[in-house]
């Protein structure tokens, strides 16, 4: 029997590489907004924990470093929003990146399901064939006999 030949086998391919690497893209970028969210998290709870300690601090000594918090927290506001940002853009990012993979994966089965009919009417033709064979081997045969007897 001959063997499957796909026209299409190296686009298939191709496509299944394609998607195993925006999936790995994918994976990396959840990873990175994932890092972040973490960083955003310990720079909120840095500052919470600093107002709190303030909170509990005798009057006396909660001026002197509740000016020095202040300070402080200009710089801490402006890295949470930094943080925010990056966060908002690498979310942005992993939407694209989740679209494409989509897109990806609906032309790779789309291929699959064009590679699995083909094979189907491979098989058939290919079942076709061999009985057509049968069927010639048999007549030649019972004519072989029928000479044979007579």
């Amino acid at each position: 029997m001959k063997r499957f030949v796909w026209r299409l086998q190296r686009v298939l391919d191709i496509k299944t590489r394609k998607e195993q690497k925006v999936r790995s893209e994918l994976l990396e970028l959840t990873e990175k907004l994932a890092e972040t969210r973490g960083l955003l998290l310990l720079q909120q709870k840095i500052l919470q924990n600093l107002i709190a300690a303030l909170a509990g601090e005798s009057p006396k000594n909660r001026l002197s470093r509740q000016e020095f918090f202040l300070k402080f927290s200009g710089t801490s506001d402006e890295r949470i929003e930094k943080l925010k940002e990056r966060i908002s853009q690498l979310e942005s990012q992993q939407r694209e990146k989740i679209a494409e993979l989509l897109k990806v994966r609906r032309f790779k089965e789309g291929l699959e399901r064009l590679r699995a009919e083909a094979k189907m009417r491979f098989i058939k033709e290919q079942e076709k064939l061999e009985q057509k064979e049968l069927d010639e081997i048999a007549t030649v045969s019972f004519a072989r006999n029928m000479i044979l007897q007579e």
